[in-house]
This record gives structure tokens, sequence and C-alpha cells, in this order.
């Protein structure tokens, strides 16, 4: 795994919420899970003072704060430093989330249970580690944007053709990249085109032509075309997939 030693770290937590109930609930499961809460901000400006002052690890974000939102928050903070932001929301629709990756957050906390915030920690923790290679990738953080957008494809296309973990398939692309010593960019354009090739109709058809061209019994040709299509995709799976991708 990628980001193991930095999920075994004591991590030094803002969090920011209004409600104080909710924010001594957070306190107590952070300091359970053996982090380190270093104070709590009630607002979006008192949440920017606290960043630049206290210099955390993590920070746990409401959405709904007083003034500026949490997302608009975010984007003030790590304009000025990087931080993993888990954005505390009880609901992630499609325009929360764009506007909240467009800012900068990299994970959400759905509700206040210790087993979401463990896997809300980690899914955070991972993340910032590919944003990191993804700003030393580039000083743009537009290109950073769109390299980050063709990552997450190329992540899914790993994750279901090879049944690997999110971690696991962005390990696989940072090996494939060393090794080809391409860009990630275009280390994960190949992933993706090899899996449109694999997607089209015809693919197996040309496995087809190809597994007769190569056949040494001439009778082998009048295989059915359900049976040579079979066989060749059995051939061709999962290790020939997998060198594609």
């Amino acid at each position: 795994m990628l980001f193991d030693r930095r999920s075994a770290e004591r991590l030094r937590v803002l969090v920011v919420e209004p409600r104080d109930l909710v924010a001594a609930r957070l306190k107590t499961q952070l300091e359970t899970l053996g982090h380190w809460v270093l104070g709590f901000a009630r607002d979006g400006e008192e949440a920017v003072t606290a960043a630049e002052r206290l210099q955390p690890s993590l920070i746990l974000m409401d959405a709904k704060l007083p003034g500026r939102d949490g997302i608009d928050t975010a984007r003030t903070i790590l304009s000025a430093r990087p931080v993993p932001i888990v954005l505390l929301t009880g609901y992630t629709g499609a325009e929360l989330v764009r506007r909240a990756r467009e800012a900068g957050v990299v994970a959400y906390l759905t509700s206040v249970d210790q087993r979401q915030l463990v896997s809300a920690i980690s899914v955070a923790l991972e993340r910032f580690g590919e944003s990191s290679i993804l700003r030393r990738e580039g000083s743009d953080p537009s290109e950073a944007l769109v390299t980050g957008r063709l990552v997450d494809r190329a992540k899914k296309v790993l994750m279901a053709r090879l049944g690997l973990s999110e971690a696991g398939a962005f390990q696989h692309i940072l090996e494939r990249k060393q090794s080809t010593r391409r860009s990630l960019r275009e280390t994960t354009w190949t992933i993706i085109e090899a899996e449109e090739v694999l997607s089209r109709h015809d693919f197996a058809r040309c496995l087809e032509t190809i597994f007769n061209a190569l056949r040494p019994n001439p009778k082998a040709r009048t295989l059915s075309t359900r049976a040579a299509r079979a066989t060749a995709l059995r051939t061709a799976s999962p290790r020939a997939v997998g060198s594609m991708i």
C-alpha cells in the first residue's frame, strides 16, 4: 500500500464545526484513534486563521459554516498550504462534489460515526498522497486537475479489469509510469486507450482472426464463430488484458 505509513501516524487535526456537540464527539473519536486535536474553529474566518497558526496535518470541516461555506474556506486554506481536508456533509450531490473537488477537498464524512471516520481519514491520506504526486508532475494547477481526472478514469479501469483496490490501482499506474519512463498523463492515457480497445464490439472478432491464422491445423478454422471467440478471449485474459493496461 502506498500510504500505510502515513495512516499509522498520529495526526494533528483541526476541527472546523459550528455545532458544539458534533465537535465534541469528533474530538472524542479522534483521540480514541490516537490522533491529536489541535483546536477548533466555528466559521470560515476562524478556520483560515487557525490553519495558518496551527499547521495541522488533517482538517475536518463542516460544509455549512457561518459566512463563507466549507468549500470556499477549504479553497482559501489550500491556496496557502497543501493539507488533506475531509468535508463533513449530509449530502454528497454531484454539484457539491464538483465544487469540493475543484477546491481541493479529498474526502467526505456523511455521518459522525467512528467507522466512517476511520474510512474517511484513510481515503483522505491516500488521495492527498496522489495529489502531492500530481503537483510534482507540473506547476500549473489546471493541468494537475486534468491529469487528476485522467488518473481517476485509469484507476476505475484497473479496479474493474484487475480487481485492484483504489490504492493498488494507483500503485499500478506509478509502476507502469516508472517502467515506461512516461509522464503520469501519458501513462494514464495508455490505460484508458487500452480499455477503449478492449471494450469495442469487434475486439473478439479480431482475436478470432488472429487465433485462426495461427492455428497449425487448417480444420481448426472451421470452428464455430462462438467457440473461436470464446477460446480467443480466454487466451487473452487475464494476463494479456493486464499487459495491455
